[in-house]
């Protein structure tokens, strides 16, 4: 379904609006995991998005196929989890892009410590043919750059292994935010994990004893707040929003939008159940360059943003965009270059020579089956119409993504 997107008339932002935004995924998708593996957790406002309720669905099958469609963060925990469950065997596959990303280093990882994993198809790629193994070896080494799912996925059946497990890694660790959310999760039930200061080595070990805690309520996603921090940016000054529930004691990587988005003039003050943010300045500068190394999942928000405010940018540390639900980066270039701007990639950055945006033609933005280009484009709606293609895709992460970003100022009609 296409969703055509323009300035709602006479719209202000001036008065009080408040947007509810669901439960992380990334901290339910660990907690769905910790819980099956330790079933007196409870858990309390689960992410409602697709990748959260496919990994739901997974954990309670008796089949022995398990197809996670596109649920990328998904099929890594379930390898590692379907890897020790002792005598299950399991077939894990998803959609034609899901087999086309790359889970190699995990696979050989898991095979190193003692695991029984092939490849039903292509080497290197799902499907995996998993029959479940009791690991004894605890010293494993893996590349941290390649993603941090791999490491968050050894890590969550860590406590569960008979001798725990050291974790090496080689190279910086990538997205390391999610990495640390991990770790304080485990932390957090009681597990002793002990990290390096240089992040080079990380010590789970064999946790038997009582949870220390088993009632876990998830927290608004910050990723999912980072396109209202967008719309904000490419508002009148004087604009503003409120967000429900979040707080500055986040565990969630994302939270660095905050900082971020000052740059773009965009001031957050947190309230005691909400935040408040609000266009306080204009920019005053005409480029910036940005290592988000650590945060690449608002790479697309922020590439964006900078376009609707006429800022070029070069962006850093985006290495993983390339195998995400699409080649992000290629995906960013095309739709971007629609309005007039020059763009050019490598491996692991974006610069994007921005121009002021003259059309008051429609652009039609193709999603390629990424949800977070169809939300990160939403928002420039404010500065042009835009016609979004497949926007459905945004139940995979923020299902209630449209009705949200309607009650924010932008008009919304289905053609």
């Amino acid at each position: 379904m296409q969703l055509r997107l323009t300035a709602k008339e006479n719209f202000t932002h001036e008065k009080k609006i408040t947007i509810a935004i669901g439960g992380s995924k990334s901290e339910s998708n660990r907690l769905l995991i910790l819980q099956a593996l330790f079933p007196n957790i409870c858990i309390k406002n689960l992410s409602t998005s697709d990748d959260t309720q496919l990994l739901q669905q997974a954990l309670r099958s008796q089949e022995h196929i398990i197809d996670i469609q596109h649920a990328g963060t998904a099929m890594r925990f379930l390898t590692a989890f379907f890897a020790i469950q002792e005598g299950k065997e399991t077939v894990l596959t998803g959609s034609k892009r899901m087999l086309q990303r790359p889970i190699k280093p995990l696979v050989d990882t898991l095979n190193n410590l003692g695991a029984n994993i092939t490849y039903a198809n292509q080497e290197g790629f799902p499907p995996l043919k998993i029959i479940g193994q009791k690991l004894t070896k605890n010293v494993v080494a893996i590349d941290a750059n390649m993603s941090s799912q791999y490491i968050s996925a050894l890590l969550l059946i860590a406590p569960k292994l008979k001798n725990g497990l050291t974790l090496n890694l080689t190279n910086k660790p990538t997205s390391l935010p999610y990495i640390l959310m991990t770790i304080e999760l485990l932390r957090a039930i009681g597990v002793q994990v002990t990290v390096q200061d240089d992040y080079s080595s990380i010590v789970v070990a064999p946790f038997s004893e009582s949870l220390h805690s088993t009632h876990f309520t998830v927290a608004p996603d910050w990723s999912s707040a980072s396109y209202f921090y967008s719309l904000i940016a490419l508002s009148p000054i004087g604009s503003k929003l409120c967000l429900e529930g979040f707080q500055k004691n986040s565990i969630q990587g994302d939270k660095a939008v905050v900082d971020l988005y000052k740059n773009f003039g965009v001031e957050t003050t947190f309230k005691e159940k909400y935040i408040e943010i609000k266009k306080e300045a204009l920019p005053t500068f005409t480029k910036i360059e940005l290592d988000l190394n650590k945060t690449p999942d608002i790479a697309q928000t922020i590439a964006v943003t900078c376009l609707g405010l006429n800022i070029s940018c070069t962006l850093k540390g985006l290495h993983t965009l390339k195998i995400k639900e699409t080649d992000r980066l290629v995906a960013l270039k095309n739709e971007l270059e629609k309005f007039g701007a020059q763009v050019s990639t490598t491996q692991d950055s974006l610069n994007l020579e921005s121009v002021p945006i003259t059309t008051t033609k429609a652009i039609s933005i193709k999603t390629y089956n990424d949800h977070r280009m169809a939300m990160a484009f939403a928002p420039l709606a404010l500065k042009t119409p835009i016609v979004i293609e497949d926007s459905k895709v945004v139940s995979k992460s923020f299902p209630n993504f449209w009705e949200a970003i309607q009650n924010s100022g932008i008009h919304i009609v289905s053609e």
